[in-house]
C-alpha cells in the first residue's frame, strides 16, 4: 500500500466522526462536507509523522475550518435559520435505536444552538458537551485560557437548556449599545457606564494583554466601569468575530479588541484580546463612526 492511499484510509476511518462534528457545527450538509474536504486537504500537505493523535487533530482542524465559516457567515449579516428537520436529519448510524437517540436529544439542541449562539460558544458547546472534547484542547482552538472556555460551554449550555436568557444578537441594538459605551468611556461619563453593564459583569483579559498591563479579571459593574472611564479615546467600533464590538488598531494594524457579550441590553461579559494570532483568526474590521 502507497503513503498516500495508507493516510486516505486512516482518514476514512475518521470521517463518520469528522462529519458528525462539522454537521452539529454548521446545520449544512454541503458545508459540512467542504470543512470535512478541506481537513483532507490539509492533512494531505502535512507532516503526517509529527501527529502524534491523527483523530484528535483532524477534530480540531475540523473545528477550526467550522468556526471560520460560522463566523464568515455572521460577517456577512445572514441570517440562516436552520429548520429542526434539517438538523434532526444527523448522520446515519448503525444502530438504527442510536439514531432516534441522537435526533431527539441533539436535533432539538441544535436549533437552538445555531440560532442564538456565537460562533465561540457554538464551537465549546458542540466539542465539549456532544462529543466530550475537553476544554484544554478547545481553549487552543478559540485562543482562550480553558477556565474562560469553560465559562463560555456554561454561558452556552444555559441558553441551550432554557435556563438562561439569549444573547442579543441584533446588529442595530448591539451597535446602539456599543456606541453608546464607547461614548461613555470617552467622557468618562461612570454612571452611564454603570447603566450599560450588569451588576455581574466580568472583564476577562487574554494572556498578551495582562503582558500589557491589564488585569487578569475585573468583577462588578463599578469596577468594570472604573476601568474604562475616562479611556478608550482610540478605540473605534469594530466587527470581532462576525459580532460589533470595540478594537484600537495602530497603522492598520488591531492592536487590542474588546468583545462584548450582550444579553436584555446589558453588557454581562467582556473579553480584552491582544494576541496577534487570535486577532488576526478573528478578522477584526474597523467600522465607520
Amino acid at each position: 500500500m502507497s503513503q498516500s492511499d495508507w493516510l486516505a484510509e486512516r482518514f476514512e476511518s475518521h470521517r463518520r466522526h469528522l462529519e458528525a462534528v462539522a454537521y452539529r457545527m454548521l446545520g449544512s450538509r454541503v458545508e459540512a462536507d467542504d470543512a470535512v474536504q478541506e481537513a483532507w486537504l490539509r492533512l494531505s500537505r502535512s507532516d503526517t509523522a509529527a501527529i502524534e493523535n491523527l483523530g484528535g487533530w483532524l477534530t480540531t482542524v475540523v473545528a477550526r475550518v467550522s468556526l471560520d465559516m460560522l463566523r464568515a457567515r455572521r460577517a456577512r449579516h445572514e441570517d440562516q435559520m436552520t429548520r429542526p428537520e434539517q438538523l434532526l436529519a444527523v448522520p446515519t448510524a448503525d444502530d438504527p435505536e442510536e439514531d432516534a437517540v441522537v435526533a431527539d436529544s441533539v436535533g432539538a439542541a441544535l436549533v437552538i444552538v445555531l440560532d442564538a449562539l456565537t460562533p465561540t460558544e457554538r464551537l465549546a458547546f458542540v466539542l465539549h458537551d456532544l462529543f466530550a472534547v475537553p476544554f484544554e484542547e478547545i481553549a487552543t482552538i478559540v485562543g482562550r485560557s480553558p477556565g474562560a472556555t469553560k465559562m463560555l460551554t456554561s454561558r452556552a449550555r444555559a441558553k441551550v437548556r432554557g435556563s438562561g436568557p439569549v444573547a442579543d444578537t441584533d446588529p442595530a441594538r448591539r451597535r446602539a449599545i456599543i456606541d453608546a459605551f464607547l461614548a461613555a468611556s470617552r467622557g468618562g461619563d461612570f454612571d452611564a457606564l454603570v447603566a450599560l453593564l450588569h451588576p455581574d459583569v466580568v472583564l476577562e483579559a487574554d494572556a498578551a494583554a495582562i503582558r500589557m498591563g491589564s488585569p487578569a479579571t475585573v468583577n462588578g459593574a463599578a469596577a468594570v466601569a472604573g476601568t474604562f472611564a475616562g479611556r478608550a479615546q482610540a478605540a473605534r467600533p469594530a466587527l470581532i468575530d462576525g459580532a460589533v464590538g470595540i478594537a484600537w488598531a495602530v497603522g492598520g494594524q488591531t492592536k487590542v479588541a474588546w468583545d462584548f457579550s450582550i444579553v436584555d441590553a446589558k453588557i454581562v461579559h467582556i473579553d480584552m484580546l491582544a494576541s496577534p494570532e487570535l486577532l488576526a483568526e478573528l478578522g477584526v474590521t474597523m467600522l465607520r463612526r
